[in-house]
Protein backbone atom coordinates (compact mmCIF):
# COMPACT_ATOMS: atom_id res chain seq x y z
CA UNK A 1 0.00 0.00 0.00
CA UNK A 2 0.96 3.33 -0.82
CA UNK A 3 0.05 5.54 1.90
CA UNK A 4 -0.11 8.73 1.42
CA UNK A 5 -2.73 10.07 4.14
CA UNK A 6 -3.44 9.71 7.35
CA UNK A 7 -7.24 10.92 9.40
CA UNK A 8 -7.35 10.88 13.01
CA UNK A 9 -10.85 10.99 14.71
CA UNK A 10 -10.99 13.19 17.49
CA UNK A 11 -13.01 12.18 20.47
CA UNK A 12 -11.90 8.96 22.43
CA UNK A 13 -9.10 9.43 19.68
CA UNK A 14 -7.13 12.22 20.56
CA UNK A 15 -8.20 12.86 23.77
CA UNK A 16 -10.05 10.85 26.45
CA UNK A 17 -13.78 12.37 25.64
CA UNK A 18 -15.64 10.16 27.96
CA UNK A 19 -13.45 10.80 31.16
CA UNK A 20 -13.64 14.81 30.54
CA UNK A 21 -17.41 14.70 29.81
CA UNK A 22 -17.73 12.64 33.22
CA UNK A 23 -15.36 15.38 34.93
CA UNK A 24 -17.12 18.15 33.47
CA UNK A 25 -20.58 16.95 34.19
CA UNK A 26 -20.12 16.03 37.99
CA UNK A 27 -18.33 19.78 38.20
CA UNK A 28 -22.06 21.39 36.65
CA UNK A 29 -24.10 19.65 39.13
CA UNK A 30 -21.83 20.58 42.32
CA UNK A 31 -21.59 23.78 41.21
CA UNK A 32 -25.81 24.01 40.80
CA UNK A 33 -25.70 22.45 44.71
CA UNK A 34 -23.73 25.33 45.94
CA UNK A 35 -25.50 27.48 44.61
CA UNK A 36 -28.34 26.40 46.41
CA UNK A 37 -30.47 23.60 44.82
CA UNK A 38 -31.11 21.41 47.43
CA UNK A 39 -30.67 17.95 45.89
CA UNK A 40 -27.52 14.99 46.45
CA UNK A 41 -25.15 15.65 43.82
CA UNK A 42 -25.48 12.24 42.64
CA UNK A 43 -29.08 12.26 42.12
CA UNK A 44 -28.70 15.61 39.68
CA UNK A 45 -25.86 13.64 38.28
CA UNK A 46 -27.71 10.51 37.22
CA UNK A 47 -30.81 13.16 36.33
CA UNK A 48 -28.47 14.85 34.07
CA UNK A 49 -26.94 11.93 32.52
CA UNK A 50 -30.36 10.93 31.32
CA UNK A 51 -31.23 14.45 29.55
CA UNK A 52 -27.66 13.97 27.30
CA UNK A 53 -28.87 10.27 26.76
CA UNK A 54 -32.52 11.44 25.53
CA UNK A 55 -31.16 14.87 24.21
CA UNK A 56 -28.04 14.16 22.87
CA UNK A 57 -24.74 15.76 24.17
CA UNK A 58 -25.34 18.47 21.18
CA UNK A 59 -28.54 19.82 22.48
CA UNK A 60 -27.90 23.40 23.85
CA UNK A 61 -30.16 23.29 26.34
CA UNK A 62 -29.36 20.45 28.80
CA UNK A 63 -29.62 22.58 32.02
CA UNK A 64 -32.97 23.98 30.92
CA UNK A 65 -34.33 20.54 30.79
CA UNK A 66 -32.75 19.49 33.83
CA UNK A 67 -34.40 21.90 36.32
CA UNK A 68 -38.09 21.00 34.71
CA UNK A 69 -37.51 17.56 35.36
CA UNK A 70 -36.78 17.93 38.92
CA UNK A 71 -39.10 18.60 41.98
CA UNK A 72 -39.52 23.25 42.35
CA UNK A 73 -39.33 23.00 45.40
CA UNK A 74 -35.48 21.98 45.13
CA UNK A 75 -34.69 25.16 43.70
CA UNK A 76 -37.14 27.40 45.10
CA UNK A 77 -35.87 30.86 45.83
CA UNK A 78 -33.11 30.78 44.25
CA UNK A 79 -32.86 32.30 40.30
CA UNK A 80 -32.55 29.83 37.51
CA UNK A 81 -30.38 31.78 35.24
CA UNK A 82 -27.61 31.56 38.15
CA UNK A 83 -28.58 27.85 38.10
CA UNK A 84 -27.64 27.88 35.10
CA UNK A 85 -25.22 29.62 34.59
CA UNK A 86 -23.09 28.08 37.28
CA UNK A 87 -23.50 25.19 35.73
CA UNK A 88 -22.38 26.16 32.40
CA UNK A 89 -19.39 27.99 34.06
CA UNK A 90 -18.24 25.58 35.60
CA UNK A 91 -18.38 23.15 33.01
CA UNK A 92 -15.90 25.63 30.45
CA UNK A 93 -13.48 26.01 33.75
CA UNK A 94 -13.04 22.03 33.50
CA UNK A 95 -13.07 22.26 29.64
CA UNK A 96 -10.19 24.85 30.15
CA UNK A 97 -8.30 22.54 33.06
CA UNK A 98 -8.77 18.66 30.99
CA UNK A 99 -9.23 19.28 27.15
CA UNK A 100 -5.84 18.18 26.79
CA UNK A 101 -4.39 15.52 24.18
CA UNK A 102 -2.99 12.52 24.96
CA UNK A 103 0.61 13.07 25.04
CA UNK A 104 1.55 10.16 23.00
CA UNK A 105 -1.09 11.62 20.15
CA UNK A 106 0.68 14.88 19.71
CA UNK A 107 3.99 13.09 19.70
CA UNK A 108 2.88 10.80 16.88
CA UNK A 109 1.63 13.99 15.18
CA UNK A 110 4.20 15.75 15.40
CA UNK A 111 6.54 13.06 13.55
CA UNK A 112 4.00 12.42 11.32
CA UNK A 113 4.23 16.18 10.49
CA UNK A 114 7.89 15.98 9.34
CA UNK A 115 7.26 13.11 6.65
CA UNK A 116 5.33 14.11 3.31
CA UNK A 117 1.80 12.04 4.32
CA UNK A 118 -0.73 14.39 4.32
CA UNK A 119 -2.16 14.68 7.91
CA UNK A 120 -6.25 15.49 8.70
CA UNK A 121 -9.04 15.29 10.64
CA UNK A 122 -12.75 13.33 9.76
CA UNK A 123 -14.80 14.21 12.78
CA UNK A 124 -18.45 13.99 13.14
CA UNK A 125 -20.24 16.57 15.41
CA UNK A 126 -21.13 20.64 15.52
CA UNK A 127 -19.27 22.81 13.71
CA UNK A 128 -17.62 25.40 15.85
CA UNK A 129 -17.93 22.65 19.10
CA UNK A 130 -15.38 19.83 16.89
CA UNK A 131 -13.42 22.85 16.06
CA UNK A 132 -12.94 24.19 19.55
CA UNK A 133 -11.50 20.86 20.34
CA UNK A 134 -8.69 21.15 17.53
CA UNK A 135 -7.57 24.52 19.35
CA UNK A 136 -8.02 23.48 22.61
CA UNK A 137 -6.24 20.28 22.07
CA UNK A 138 -3.39 22.32 20.16
CA UNK A 139 -2.67 19.52 17.53
CA UNK A 140 -3.78 22.45 14.40
CA UNK A 141 0.14 23.24 13.83
CA UNK A 142 0.23 19.65 12.83
CA UNK A 143 -2.32 19.40 10.38
CA UNK A 144 -2.08 19.71 6.41
CA UNK A 145 -3.35 22.69 5.06
CA UNK A 146 -7.26 22.19 4.08
CA UNK A 147 -7.80 18.02 5.75
CA UNK A 148 -10.42 19.09 8.23
CA UNK A 149 -13.16 17.75 7.47
CA UNK A 150 -16.35 18.05 9.81
CA UNK A 151 -19.40 16.80 9.53
CA UNK A 152 -22.23 19.64 10.29
CA UNK A 153 -19.89 21.77 7.44
CA UNK A 154 -20.31 18.97 4.85
CA UNK A 155 -23.90 17.43 5.14
CA UNK A 156 -22.65 13.82 5.90
CA UNK A 157 -22.22 12.19 8.92
CA UNK A 158 -20.85 9.50 10.46
CA UNK A 159 -21.30 6.64 9.46
CA UNK A 160 -22.26 7.31 6.22
CA UNK A 161 -18.73 6.20 3.83
CA UNK A 162 -19.55 9.43 1.87
CA UNK A 163 -18.23 11.66 4.45
CA UNK A 164 -14.46 10.28 4.24
CA UNK A 165 -14.84 9.41 0.66
CA UNK A 166 -15.21 13.31 0.63
CA UNK A 167 -12.36 13.87 2.41
CA UNK A 168 -9.83 11.85 0.22
CA UNK A 169 -11.11 13.22 -2.94
CA UNK A 170 -11.41 17.23 -1.78
CA UNK A 171 -7.60 15.98 -1.34
CA UNK A 172 -6.79 14.50 -4.27
CA UNK A 173 -6.16 11.01 -2.93
CA UNK A 174 -7.56 7.71 -3.37
CA UNK A 175 -8.83 6.13 -0.16
CA UNK A 176 -7.01 2.95 -0.77
CA UNK A 177 -4.20 5.10 -0.11
CA UNK A 178 -5.41 6.76 3.25
CA UNK A 179 -5.54 5.45 6.89
CA UNK A 180 -8.15 6.33 9.31
CA UNK A 181 -7.80 6.32 12.89
CA UNK A 182 -10.52 6.18 15.34
CA UNK A 183 -12.28 4.14 18.31
CA UNK A 184 -15.76 3.52 17.15
CA UNK A 185 -16.08 0.09 15.39
CA UNK A 186 -19.41 0.88 13.69
CA UNK A 187 -19.11 4.76 12.86
CA UNK A 188 -14.88 4.67 12.01
CA UNK A 189 -14.04 1.28 11.06
CA UNK A 190 -16.72 -0.61 8.96
CA UNK A 191 -17.73 2.53 6.92
CA UNK A 192 -13.80 3.01 6.17
CA UNK A 193 -13.23 -0.40 5.74
CA UNK A 194 -16.16 -0.59 2.65
CA UNK A 195 -13.85 1.90 1.04
CA UNK A 196 -10.54 0.00 1.02
CA UNK A 197 -9.01 2.57 3.70
CA UNK A 198 -6.43 1.31 5.95
CA UNK A 199 -7.81 1.27 9.48
CA UNK A 200 -6.83 1.22 13.24
CA UNK A 201 -9.07 0.93 16.41
CA UNK A 202 -8.28 3.14 19.51
CA UNK A 203 -8.64 0.87 22.47
CA UNK A 204 -8.20 3.54 25.23
CA UNK A 205 -11.36 2.57 27.13
CA UNK A 206 -13.68 5.00 25.41
CA UNK A 207 -17.37 4.63 25.30
CA UNK A 208 -17.43 3.07 22.20
CA UNK A 209 -14.47 0.53 22.00
CA UNK A 210 -16.93 -2.39 23.09
CA UNK A 211 -19.38 -1.98 20.69
CA UNK A 212 -19.39 -4.89 17.74
CA UNK A 213 -18.76 -3.97 14.47
CA UNK A 214 -19.25 -5.56 10.63
CA UNK A 215 -15.87 -5.63 9.72
CA UNK A 216 -12.28 -6.19 11.51
CA UNK A 217 -9.62 -2.95 11.33
CA UNK A 218 -7.06 -3.72 9.74
CA UNK A 219 -4.82 -2.64 13.05
CA UNK A 220 -5.60 -2.55 16.81
CA UNK A 221 -3.51 0.22 19.08
CA UNK A 222 -3.49 1.16 22.85
CA UNK A 223 -1.23 3.79 22.93
CA UNK A 224 -0.12 5.76 19.56
CA UNK A 225 3.62 4.58 20.17
CA UNK A 226 2.14 1.36 18.60
CA UNK A 227 0.90 3.03 15.99
CA UNK A 228 4.30 4.48 14.63
CA UNK A 229 5.74 1.35 14.52
CA UNK A 230 2.53 -0.22 12.56
CA UNK A 231 3.81 2.96 9.87
CA UNK A 232 7.20 1.73 9.64
CA UNK A 233 6.92 -1.99 9.73
CA UNK A 234 3.76 -2.53 7.71
CA UNK A 235 3.84 0.73 5.17
CA UNK A 236 7.64 1.62 5.36
CA UNK A 237 6.95 5.22 6.46
CA UNK A 238 9.82 6.24 8.64
CA UNK A 239 8.69 9.04 11.79
CA UNK A 240 11.35 11.14 12.37
CA UNK A 241 12.31 11.54 16.22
Amino acid sequence: MNLQAVFFDIDDTLYSTSDFASHARRASVDAMVALGLNMPAEDLYRELEEVISEFTSNYEHHFDKLLLRIPRRCWEGVNRAVLIAGAIAAYHETKSRELVAFPDALDLLRRIARTPLIRGIITSGLEVKQAEKLVRLGVLGYLSPGAIFISDQIGISKPNRKLYARACDSLGVSPKQAMYVGDHPVHDIDPCNALGMATVLVRRGGRHGGEPGKSKPAHEVREFGELAEILKTEYGVELPD
